[in-house]
């Protein structure tokens, strides 16, 4: 149930999907996820560094940790199935 409720927060699933690359500084980040709000970003960085999901680099910048990165895999299954979902959709509104 935690890991539910650290999810469902809006932003933070989006804050793993864009570091899924590598490490990105807060600017980057923030513009990454659509200028959400800077205290809004702070916070949710701060969740996800409490929870272990990310780590914050000497430079400033944030990355996953090893705990983020499987996090982001355990999550893979989810956006095949939205992709697919997205596609049957699309058919229905081409009926």
């Amino acid at each position: 149930m935690a890991a539910l409720d650290l999810f469902g927060r809006r932003w933070n699933l989006r804050i793993i999907w864009e570091l899924q690359h590598g490490p990105v500084g807060f600017r980057a980040l923030q513009q990454r996820c659509d200028n959400m709000s800077s205290s809004v970003l702070r916070q949710r960085l701060t969740e996800l560094l409490d929870a272990h999901l990310v780590s914050q680099k000497p430079d400033t910048s944030y990355e996953l940790t090893d705990l983020g990165r499987g996090a982001y895999q355990a999550l893979r299954p989810l956006v095949r199935w939205s992709d697919a979902w997205a596609s049957a959709l699309s058919v229905d509104d081409e009926v």
